[in-house]
């Protein structure tokens, strides 16, 4: 290589010669001369198409320079494609390695924050808990004064139906009343307190929701960023995505990001607060609830007990007169049902006397006669027609008699039922019902 370019250091000649850089020699042929020369004018024309000597040896020159430059030329770009190669390379590994620690980083941030969320879902979900055991302490309470209620009203509506003269308006009555009212004004906080609790409790899910949908974002955002950070060369999952470089115009900035979910937390501490303060007056109301209504249920049951045994003496007067009506009834019935059976048994020779009578018109041409039988069996037909009419008119003047001793024993039996009402409603009903009234404890919601 160093003799080469020794013998090269000129510049090369160019490989044609111009026509006007060329001396112009005259050049006289002669006639047979020299071992190379031709005889004649016939070799002249292959001469002219030939190139000199030094016109050979400086093409020849000119190419062995432009290959010594051509491989000159690919050394340096050689040497200057691996110095940019290993430059490329080594920005794109600390390129790489500042955004691997730059993921790492925000898995940090985005784990402190998911761990953030996540107690406090924990801690609304608790509270959320334990309000839904106050609400249904509130439920069972204002169900256990349904049937305090239930009581109330049935032993009034049941007064009601009292009739005269045992509907009084007495001191039960009045005790009743005082009851229904009070019922009425608890059952009215107790559902006012419940709609307070559902919608406590409806807030506390929405921001609940809100930070379970804050916290599934950073468990999938985490899930993202650490897949990217454990992207390498090496994987064979990843691929060009030249639209990606873009930034969104919706994207938040770390700022905002970390607001939303300090904002989110702040709110759902605020609905905590809320809902613990809820839970102590839920508590209160009940106590106070139970007391009340057991003290007015106790004034109730001793107002009942003085009325039951004014109604017992008329009572049984009335069931005497009552036994003796139902005997009449008994006899009467007997002797209606013996009445039907004899114009039953007088039905049969109607029927063949009848039938007789039908067949025999039935005779040809002179032979329908009225003869002795015709006017027997006619006889017959009347002597049966008398008795059996006595009889059913005897059966309507029974069977008017029985009406009448029905209503008679409806009557009284009216009046029976009258005082067994009273009794039923004050000693069996009203008394015996309110045997029922629900506990304190369970007045209270705890049952």
């Amino acid at each position: 290589m160093a003799q080469a370019r020794g013998r090269l250091a000129k510049e090369p000649a160019p490989q044609t010669v111009p026509v006007s850089d060329l001396p112009v020699e005259v050049c006289e042929v002669a006639l047979n001369t020299g071992t190379d020369s031709s005889s004649g004018l016939a070799a002249a024309g292959f001469r002219a198409a030939k190139s000199l000597p030094p016109e050979w040896h400086q093409s020849h020159a000119a190419l062995y320079h432009k290959a010594f430059a051509g491989c000159e030329q690919a050394e340096r770009t050689r040497a200057e494609a691996k110095e940019l190669a290993e430059h490329a390379a080594a920005t794109a590994q600390r390129a790489q390695q500042g955004s691997t620690a730059a993921l790492g980083q925000r898995l940090q941030a985005v784990h402190f924050w998911k761990t953030e969320l996540q107690k406090e879902i924990e801690d609304l979900d608790a509270e959320t808990g334990l309000l839904a055991a106050q609400k249904l302490r509130l439920e069972r309470a204002l169900d256990a004064t349904a049937l305090p209620y239930a009581i109330a009203t049935d032993n009034l509506q049941c007064r009601e139906r009292r009739q005269s003269p045992d509907l009084v308006c007495d001191e039960v009555e009045r005790e009743l009343l005082k009851e229904t009212e009070l019922i009425r004004d608890i059952q009215e906080l107790l559902k006012r307190t419940l709609l307070q609790a559902v919608n406590q409790m409806r807030l506390n899910r929405d921001h609940k929701e809100v930070c379970e949908r804050d916290w599934s974002d950073k468990v999938e955002t985490y899930d993202i960023d650490d897949k990217c950070g454990r992207y390498s060369n090496q994987s064979t999952n990843i691929q060009f995505h030249p639209s990606s470089v873009k930034f969104k115009e919706s994207a938040s900035t770390p700022e905002t990001w970390a607001k939303f979910s300090h904002d989110n937390i702040y709110r759902a501490e605020q609905e905590k607060l809320a809902s613990i303060n809820l839970r102590v007056l839920i508590d209160n109301i009940l106590h106070d609830v139970s007391r009340d209504l057991r003290t007015q249920c106790d004034a109730v049951n001793e107002a009942f007990a003085k009325h039951c045994e004014e109604l017992d003496d008329t009572k049984h007067k009335l069931e005497h007169h009552l036994k003796n009506i139902l005997k009449e009834i008994g006899d009467q019935e007997a002797n209606i049902a013996a009445l039907k059976q004899a114009i039953k048994d007088k039905e049969a020779p109607m029927k063949v006397a009848q039938t007789r009578l039908y067949d025999r018109s039935f005779r040809p041409n002179v032979e329908l006669c009225r003869d002795e039988a015709q006017f027997r069996l006619t006889s017959e037909v009347e002597a049966l027609t008398e008795p059996i009419e006595s009889l059913k008119k005897k059966l309507l003047e029974s069977e008017q008699s029985l009406a009448n001793l029905e209503d008679t024993r409806m009557n009284l039996e009216k009046e029976i039922a009258v005082k067994t009402n009273s009794i039923f409603i004050d000693r069996q009903k009203c008394m015996a019902h309110r045997i029922h009234y629900p506990t304190v404890l369970k007045l209270a919601g705890y049952q």
